[in-house]
């Protein structure tokens, strides 16, 4: 039975119990990311991230990789746009070491300059990668034609530019602003004595301020027009992705939009994978995503195909939103999509991870809980009624934004989309 309890330091850690493993994962989360940058910093966050690894007061970065594998720990981290985690999954026997670390990162790391000037090298080859990968590329900058004007707009990772303007100063006092006791969940899931875990927390993590400071002013939220840009690379391959904005995390509808994703074009039956690839054989790769932040959210296509096929493929894409809007799904749609989406889930809390993600970040975002229970009788729930009440959010053509990575000088996208 999933728990939560809040430590007399004022952190909430939830707790996901499971007496049939004898391992244990616990994540660290920080209510920090993209939108709580100032522009001129963008990429802090994830900076950050990577800095907590190079070293603590006690600890060089050899030591935190080495204190890990000689109990034969998995550490790893993760920056998004709302929220930074590090987590750790260990024996449950080796709880007490595999934790004593992370803790040391978020609370003794020393950000040196040295280490610093280091990453800062080893982010910018990041960056070129990202560059470098074209279906990458497409779904950052259509995430930033989704929000132009909002803060979920920017970017995770930042550009060279912004990281050479991070000194150590800069990045201490966002560290102080928000590694704050506030900004901080805790999520262990796995085999562990729920009162133990509880007593280790207890007093931790004290060098940290209790409350979060405001590090850049809001932007305000500018009507959604869509936009369009074509990324001239030098590849045979055209990379195109739609998007719109959709619905928040804690929106009541937000389930029936996964499955109405995942009949669209979430899987191999889909709608999309069976005209654009099975049937017009356009592109090997096309498939739909929705994701959800905590007050927006965006539905996207993709599809890599022929630079001659890009005005096909875009008009195969719009024909099966168009018979969505006007013949909505099947029954047998809304049926074998709730099941698979079900099925997704269950496989995925069979791992400690999985469990300690959802978790932390449920909590951390929307300040609550959900049991395997709840989620599964959120699908069983998901009826026609609510498909149809919903499905103008990705089916209305003329709001799609577009982008074309493509080596095809000539491509205009818009005119497709438009045409």
């Amino acid at each position: 039975m999933i728990e939560v309890r809040k430590l007399s330091q004022g952190i909430k850690i939830v707790m996901d119990p499971v007496s049939e493993v004898e391992s244990v994962a616990i994540g660290l989360w920080v209510r920090t990311g993209a939108v709580d940058e100032e522009d001129k910093y963008a990429g802090i966050s994830h900076f950050v991230e990577h800095m907590m690894f190079k070293g603590t007061e006690t600890r060089t970065a050899m030591d935190i990789a080495a204190d890990i594998d000689k109990i034969g720990g998995q550490i790893n981290a993760f920056t998004g746009k709302e929220a930074t985690c590090y987590h750790v999954k260990v024996l449950s026997s080796n709880f007490i070491a595999g934790v004593d670390v992370l803790l040391d990162m978020i609370e003794n790391s020393v950000y040196d300059k040295v280490e610093m000037s280091r990453e800062r090298r080893v982010i910018e080859e990041e960056i070129k990668m990202t560059l470098d990968s074209p279906e990458d590329l497409a779904h950052d900058v259509s995430t930033e034609l989704i929000f132009k004007g909002q803060t979920l707009g920017n970017s995770i990772i930042g550009t060279a530019t912004n990281l050479k303007r991070i000194s150590r100063n800069v990045m201490t006092s966002y560290v102080k602003n928000r590694y704050t006791k506030d900004n901080i969940v805790i999520s262990v899931a796995g085999k562990f004595d729920a009162d133990e875990i509880c007593r280790y927390f207890q007093n931790r993590l004290e060098k940290l301020e209790e409350k979060s400071v405001v590090v850049s002013e809001p932007k305000d939220a500018k009507e959604y027009k869509p936009g369009f840009r074509v990324i001239k690379k030098d590849i045979d391959q055209t990379h195109i992705c739609l998007g719109v904005p959709t619905i928040a995390l804690d929106d009541e509808s937000y389930y029936g939009l996964m499955v109405l994703n995942n009949a669209v074009g979430g899987t191999m039956s889909s709608r999309l994978f069976q005209n654009i690839r099975e049937t017009k054989g356009l592109a090997y790769s096309v498939f739909s995503m929705a994701t959800s932040f905590r007050e927006s959210g965006y539905f996207k296509i993709y599809a890599g195909v022929a630079g001659d096929k890009v005005k096909a493929a875009i008009d195969g894409i719009k024909e099966e939103l168009d018979k969505v809007a006007e013949k909505s799904i099947s029954s047998d749609e809304l049926h074998w999509s709730g099941e698979q989406l079900k099925a997704s889930f269950i496989f995925g809390q069979e791992n400690m991870a999985a469990r300690m993600f959802t978790n932390g970040k449920n909590l951390l975002l929307m300040d609550k809980v959900q049991t395997m229970e709840d989620i599964i009788e959120a699908y069983d729930n998901v009826s026609m009624d609510e498909i149809n009440r919903i499905k103008d959010l990705v089916c209305d053509f003329s709001r799609y934004s577009a982008v074309a990575v493509t080596g095809n000088a000539n491509l205009n996208i818009k005119k497709y989309m438009r045409g």
